[in-house]
């Protein structure tokens, strides 16, 4: 199958033998799709070198034949986004999280035009980075179809601002019971965080940041348990510092 003239984002670009690259793209029709990027050294491929960087937006013809593409051409349609620190550290956070969860050769437009608005904000100095990524992890989860009502409470009753709630992967959230103790409550999403993210509504930064770690427990249900590498680089980023 031929891919022709096709928009897509670069995820991630290895070495592949001497010459060679390995390219993971998120596609607009073809969603994630592997490439074979062949013969990219030397002076004269280095507009194409440049081209297969990380968030890096480009368009791209390629001819798809078993579970790579080979690729034919692509060309940059921008300047990747110029990242540094806790913005360089979310950006590899969100390519290895599409990686691992988008399937290949599965169209998801939503996830491309979530990506290409997250993208859009990596390296905006006025944006909370906190707020941006909870959004992506929210649309990434609603593009995958392990989406929930996040106005509405596991049980089917409307989410209280002033309550706690754990996020179940399956069930949505679950309110905790009045009596539990501070510590157990401190760990929890604040029903207002919730009722932010449903109305696309940027919440104050306590409220945010009580969404880290539930956020971070159902993607980690959706990865088979198996944690992200960047998880491990992260460490403040979403306490409502960026």
């Amino acid at each position: 199958m031929r891919i022709e003239d096709q928009p897509g984002y670069v995820l991630h670009a290895r070495p592949w033998r001497e010459t060679s690259l390995l390219v993971e793209v998120l596609s607009l029709d073809h969603g994630r799709i592997g490439l074979l990027a062949r013969g990219v050294q030397g002076p004269k491929k280095q507009p194409l070198r440049a081209a297969l960087q990380a968030l890096q937006s480009i368009r791209f013809d390629a001819v798809l034949g078993g579970e790579l593409a080979q690729l034919r051409r692509a060309e940059s349609q921008d300047v990747a986004p110029r990242l540094h620190g806790q913005a360089m550290l979310a950006g590899f956070y969100v390519n290895e999280l599409v990686m691992r969860l988008a399937p290949r050769l599965d169209p998801l437009p939503e996830l491309y035009f979530a990506y290409a608005g997250l993208r859009a904000t990596l390296d905006q100095p006025d944006a909370s980075l906190a707020w941006s990524l909870r959004r992506f992890e929210r649309d990434l989860l609603e593009a995958l179809g392990f989406g929930f009502d996040w106005a509405t409470a596991a049980d089917g009753e409307a989410i209280d601002p002033a309550a706690r709630y754990r996020l179940d992967p399956l069930q949505g959230p679950l309110r905790l019971l009045s009596e539990r103790s501070s510590n157990e409550r401190r760990g929890l999403a604040t029903g207002a965080a919730l009722l932010a993210m449903a109305e696309d509504r940027e919440p104050s930064s306590t409220e945010l940041a009580s969404l880290r770690l539930q956020m971070r427990a159902v993607l980690l249900h959706h990865l088979g348990g198996r944690g992200l590498k960047s998880w491990e680089m992260l460490g403040e980023l979403g306490r409502g510092k960026g």
